[in-house]
């Protein structure tokens, strides 16, 4: 089979094209024919070592497929690596049927990053309606679908902020109320200006560095402020405890992978995110596509920050 497999940690020039043997499903698994795998921000930092978990070289990076079972199901399931090539080994417990409608981009936007932008607002912000909320990096796969789903969970008012007029554009004609550009110096007094004067219950970041300094500085009493990556390859300033006692605020943590092995926390959320998708009443916002053989440039271009939404790879 064709894959791209890193055998030393680097940057995009790390994915190499091979071909391999077939995979071969054990016990409890399924072998899939590859339609479209998903490329995420983890797997950029994967190939460069610098991700939460350590994965042995050499490896096929790939998280996320969508394809068909030799008895021609159409499937969309998350998986342990591998996913960077035409034929993949997923678990038969995680693989769900794809609705009549989704396409495979759609499909794919909606079990990483729509199950991370699910239990980022529901999960650890526990967003209650009216409440204010900040996304940013607004315009990304987690992005774009948070501001939606703010919307959807009853959100009083929804600030978007990414780094570009286009982006900003997106967020808005995605629901957000007002976007903002997100860059570190005056950030927390450009989203307390967008929302009325008044500082915000929830802030989703996933920039980290000076950003994530900044959005500190903007929440409210009681606010929550939740990260999930670090974009800018930057660390903040560490938290003094006392810093969030004075202010009753919160810092939340979260990482996708655990919550995939809880069923309650992967099933019941990805179907209410495909049955929002079928309806019509979530988009996702598919940013490109490459060929499996161009995964480098598929990884240049989101770490150049020049994508909006998903980016998918066709064996």
């Amino acid at each position: 089979m064709r894959a791209i497999q890193v055998t030393r940690l680097g940057g995009p020039e790390a994915l190499t094209p091979v071909e391999l043997p077939d995979p071969v499903p054990g016990p409890g698994q399924l072998l899939v024919t590859v339609d479209a795998a998903g490329v995420n921000y983890a797997d950029t930092h994967l190939t460069e070592g610098s991700y939460l978990s350590v994965t042995d070289l050499p490896f096929v990076p790939g998280s996320e497929v969508v394809g068909r079972t030799p008895d021609g199901r159409r499937v969309l399931s998350v998986l342990a690596g591998g996913g960077y090539a035409d034929k993949a080994v997923v678990p038969a417990a995680t693989a769900v049927d794809v609705p009549d409608g989704i396409s495979d981009g759609e499909a794919l936007a909606l079990l990483v990053q729509g199950l991370s932008a699910w239990h980022l607002l529901r999960t650890c912000a526990r967003i209650a309606p009216g409440e204010s909320v900040v996304v940013n990096a607004a315009a990304g796969g987690v992005g774009s679908l948070a501001v939606q789903l703010a919307k959807h969970f009853g959100a009083g008012r929804v600030i978007a902020a990414a780094s570009a007029p286009d982006k900003r554009d997106l967020a808005v004609s995605l629901g957000a109320d007002v976007a903002i550009d997100n860059a570190p110096d005056g950030y927390a007094e450009r989203v307390i200006e967008a929302n009325g004067g008044k500082r915000v219950d929830i802030i989703i970041d996933a920039v980290g560095g000076r950003v994530f300094d900044a959005a500190l500085t903007a929440l409210a009493s009681f606010g929550r402020l939740v990260t999930f990556g670090t974009a800018s390859r930057e660390l903040p300033t560490p938290i003094v405890p006392n810093r969030l006692v004075r202010h009753n605020t919160a810092v939340i943590g979260f990482w996708l992978a655990p919550a995939m092995t809880r069923p309650e926390m992967y099933g019941p959320p990805l179907s209410e995110l495909l049955d929002l998708g079928a309806a019509g009443k979530l988009r996702a916002v598919v940013g490109g596509e490459y060929p499996l053989a161009q995964a480098h440039r598929a990884h240049e271009d989101l770490l150049a920050r020049r994508t909006t939404g998903k980016l998918i790879l066709r064996p």
